[in-house]
């Protein structure tokens, strides 16, 4: 990694990481995705509306079914930057991410932060967004810089703007970033293979349409900090009977989050 890049993450919650992965790396990535396509699981979905030209699929939790994801969170780099933006000693598997959307779909990914969909506290947190294709600067995510240090804003459906997950009034509403975009500093970076943008799990992000194939493989990572957080609703992933298996508060030390990388 280029020096200084730690510093950039802790100060803007969001940095790009050119050439992070190689070509073998990026074609056993592509492999599992197009293994994931064809094979998708019970936790599937359709991101985009039934008149969309095009189509925005999702897929979570897949490493322990798709031997080219375990193997890349296994042994590529990813876990290891990580660690190091994270300024952590120990790094966990949190759940991978698969987004695919096809050529030709309108659906944008509104604006949001990752963690408060989650049944994850800590801020020892990170999650990497590798395309295998190229990624144009209408397609790539977005970040607001420096949102990752709080607060805590309202999660609320992607589909029909509805909370879910916190009862309303109880976080902060997400600003309204499209109607005065130079208010904010927004980063985003055009991709190709073998790139990565790694950024905190409660940076504001959003990404548009695609005109072209943009098959993109997400990993989340949790360090030192994190720590159970049960939810009385249905969080995205969901872990059924975590609650039973990990108290409030306890570290994540359980066979769902493997160990991927430690100093020791």
């Amino acid at each position: 990694m280029r020096d200084g890049i730690q510093d950039e993450f802790r100060r803007d919650g969001a940095v790009c990481v050119r050439g992070a992965f190689s070509t073998d790396e990026i074609a056993l990535v592509e492999r599992g995705i197009e293994r994931n396509l064809a094979e998708p699981s019970e936790r599937a979905l359709v991101a985009s509306r039934p008149d969309d030209p095009g189509r925005f699929f999702e897929d979570f939790c897949n490493w322990d079914r798709i031997p080219e994801f375990e193997q890349f969170i296994r042994h590529s780099p990813a876990a290891s930057i990580a660690a190091a933006l994270m300024g952590s000693g120990q790094v966990r598997l949190s759940h991978d991410h698969l987004l695919v959307k096809e050529p030709g779909t309108k659906q944008k990914t509104p604006w949001h932060q990752d963690q408060p969909y989650y049944n994850v506290e800590g801020f020892q947190n990170c999650s990497m967004w590798m395309p295998v294709d190229p990624v144009d600067r209408e397609s790539t995510p977005e970040f607001v810089a420096g949102s990752h240090r709080g607060p805590w804003l309202m999660p609320r459906t992607f589909m029909d703007d509805q909370a879910k997950w916190f009862p309303e009034g109880t976080l902060e509403e997400l600003p309204d970033i499209e109607a005065d975009r130079d208010a904010f500093e927004i980063l985003a970076w055009e991709l190709e293979p073998g790139d990565a943008v790694f950024f905190h799990m409660l940076t504001l992000h959003a990404a548009g349409g695609a005109t072209r194939r943009r098959r993109a493989f997400s990993v989340r990572f949790l360090g030192d900090d994190a720590v159970h957080a049960p939810r009385a609703w249905k969080t995205s992933p969901e872990f059924p009977g975590l609650v039973d298996e990990l108290p409030a508060g306890a570290p994540m030390e359980n066979h769902r989050f493997p160990v991927l990388w430690t100093s020791a």
